[in-house]
């Protein structure tokens, strides 16, 4: 058999496979949608829940369609806090990562200064936030960084002592100076570590925002919440939340795809 029709062949396996994969990776999650929807929908339904206490989908649907410059506007809000404070969050936390991992003295002094601000609950600190900070943008991107500024620094500590023993001996053999192996090889090596922190604090940082308007705030989609809550305006409560879940979907996929551009050697093992 000549190289050309292996090739050929090859190729013809490989890509109805891709375009499978391709497919179930989008029909699965639209399945798992439609699926939760209608058990929305039949609970209302079978249990006759009353609108002002749990709409349905297509009461909400309604409201969303209805109000969706408004809630457009205020979800706004929300991504800018939310993308804020997690480039913050990235910008000091990988750096104090990378200390950390390279001397063991700041790792003895500043874990036990990160663990209890981590274990502090961050609705307590809202409040002071607010206090501190006043009603604008600030607190709430304060609180992103909070919530995310752990999980990052974590992930890219494990990622960065992670390095095989054999590479690192490699290294040295090839007479590379610290920085060089710590640039070249130990932080490629960390990098779908540092992703998975990365990607764990999206979510937390969409919650974050959420939190600080939850306190004090005249805008965004926690705002929205509060001020549905108020007036019983359950379907606007919900169409909200079904924009937060929808941000929050959108960010971590679109970390996915960064991870996917940015590491296409790493794919083989996920």
């Amino acid at each position: 058999m000549s190289v050309a029709s292996s090739a050929t062949m090859t190729h013809s396996v490989v890509a109805p496979r891709r375009t499978g994969i391709a497919l179930s990776a989008i029909a699965l999650p639209l399945v798992a949608v439609v699926g939760a929807i209608a058990l929305w929908w039949g609970a209302t339904v079978v249990f006759a829940v009353p609108t002002f206490i749990v709409p349905g989908p297509q009461v909400v649907a309604e409201t969303l369609v209805a109000n969706f410059p408004f809630l457009l506007e205020q979800a706004g809000a929300t991504v800018l806090e939310t993308v804020l404070g997690f480039v913050i969050a990235i910008i000091i936390g990988v750096p104090l990562a990378m200390l950390i991992a390279r001397y063991r003295v700041l790792e003895q002094m500043l874990y036990p200064l990160l663990l209890a601000i981590n274990s502090v609950p961050k609705v307590a600190i809202a409040p002071v936030l607010l206090v501190w900070m006043g009603f604008g943008i600030t607190p709430k991107v304060v609180m992103v960084v909070l919530l995310c500024f752990f999980p990052i620094v974590l992930s890219t500590v494990a990622g960065l002592r992670s390095t095989p023993s054999d590479l690192v001996e490699l290294t040295s053999s090839l007479s590379a100076r610290p920085l060089e192996e710590f640039t070249k090889v130990r932080l490629w090596w960390a990098l779908p570590q540092i992703f998975v922190g990365l990607k764990n604090a999206i979510t937390l940082a969409v919650i974050g925002a959420v939190i600080g308007e939850f306190v004090g705030s005249s805008s965004g989609l926690g705002f929205v919440i509060v001020q549905s809550g108020a007036s019983a305006n359950m379907a606007l409560a919900f169409a909200a939340i079904l924009l937060l879940a929808v941000i929050s979907i959108v960010l971590f996929y679109m970390l996915v795809l960064v991870e996917k551009r940015l590491l296409p050697w790493a794919e083989g093992n996920r």
